[in-house]
């Protein structure tokens, strides 16, 4: 029998296992609204950073904190059982990941920009009567989660081909249209990147970020045609999401100084595109954005409380990880991590 801390390691997931769990792991975003709009704001009743990590021990799903300023590491911390060095399942915290892929991919001019059209690149895979709205959909759209295109996870995995069936699904809304959170988005935007990139999504992730110190992907589960599923079932240390945020702090640079995302790229990411209809965030190019704690906020997050935090001014960067198999948002657990870092900004703040 799995114990908690070996279950992370498991992955890669079968597309079997993945279609029965299907409704406990669905989108992040979808999860549903608390309307605690409280959740974000700072408690006011912790003086010091050891003090604050100290009470995120009584948040059972909490596995890993890890807090950083201006590139100099603040704070460590595993809970029950777990320590930063583990792995974990980011979940769709993995969609920012792809994101700064499509970035990258830009700019070495395998794909023409946001604006390019996804019919063409997926030609192979459209219907045999096309929407004509698919010929409108572009990369930035994907990324946005504006495509239109909607099928929830589970129907999708359940499918034999699931590129082809997110293209011949129906469509929820016009592109350009309203957010439609749906990590069938990125899965699309993971297809593309292995056409035009000639590898699999993995092995250009691990080509792309090689100068990236600390940064590693463990695994990450295929769709039966073996593309790497865009936004979900990617296995992470803490420590390696944390070093992907502190990429992105620094304007797409390691700590020596190599550029590996634009830096444009990392400031159009971050310009609110959509809102979320469940959350009310803002959200860019698979980043979300709020105000907490009084500064503006730019992070990734993932089911279950998959938590990778950005806070340009204070140049802070804030990685939580937590158990992947329950929701984040409907239980208000999301809106506690929130608060978790609004502490974490007034005590870094005030010093």
């Amino acid at each position: 029998m799995l114990t908690r801390r070996t279950f992370a390691l498991s992955l890669p997931i079968t597309l079997a296992a993945l279609s029965s769990r299907a409704q406990d792991t669905s989108d992040a975003d979808p999860e549903a609204p608390t309307g605690d709009a409280a959740g974000s704001q700072p408690s006011g009743s912790a003086t010091s950073l050891s003090e604050i990590l100290e009470r995120g021990g009584r948040l059972p799903p909490l596995k890993a904190v890890i807090v950083s300023r201006d590139g100099e590491q603040l704070a460590e911390r595993g809970y029950h059982g777990y320590q930063p060095t583990d792995s974990t399942n980011i979940k769709s915290a993995s969609k920012s990941i792809v994101s700064a892929m499509v970035g990258i991919a830009i700019d070495k001019k395998l794909l023409e920009g946001v604006d390019q059209p996804i019919a063409p690149l997926l030609k192979a895979d459209l219907p045999e009567n096309p929407d004509p709205r698919l010929a409108r959909i572009t990369i930035g759209q994907l990324l946005s989660m504006q495509s239109g295109l909607g099928p929830s996870y589970g129907r999708m995995i359940a499918s034999r081909n699931w590129v082809r069936f997110t293209l011949a699904d129906e469509f929820v809304e016009d592109p350009g249209g309203a957010m439609v959170y749906s990590t069938a988005s990125t899965h699309l935007l993971s297809a593309i990147l292995t056409k035009v990139g000639g590898k699999p999504t993995l092995q250009l992730a691990e080509d792309w970020f090689e100068p990236v110190d600390g940064f590693r992907i463990g695994s990450w589960s295929r769709d039966r045609q073996g593309v790497h599923i865009g936004g979900n079932q990617m296995a992470m240390t803490t420590r390696s999401l944390h070093a992907f945020g502190e990429l992105y702090r620094r304007g797409g640079r390691t700590a020596d100084g190599v550029q590996v995302v634009p830096e444009a790229w990392v400031k159009t990411s971050w310009d609110q595109r959509t809102t979320s209809r469940y959350s009310g965030d803002g959200y860019g190019y698979c980043w979300f954005l709020k105000e907490i704690g009084g500064e503006d906020v730019r992070f990734a997050w993932g089911y279950g409380g998959q938590m990778l935090y950005i806070v340009p001014r204070l140049a802070l960067t804030v990685t939580m990880t937590s158990e992947s198999d329950s929701p984040s948002a409907a239980n208000g657990y999301r809106d506690r991590l929130h608060a978790l870092l609004a502490d974490i900004i007034a005590v870094v703040r005030s010093a």
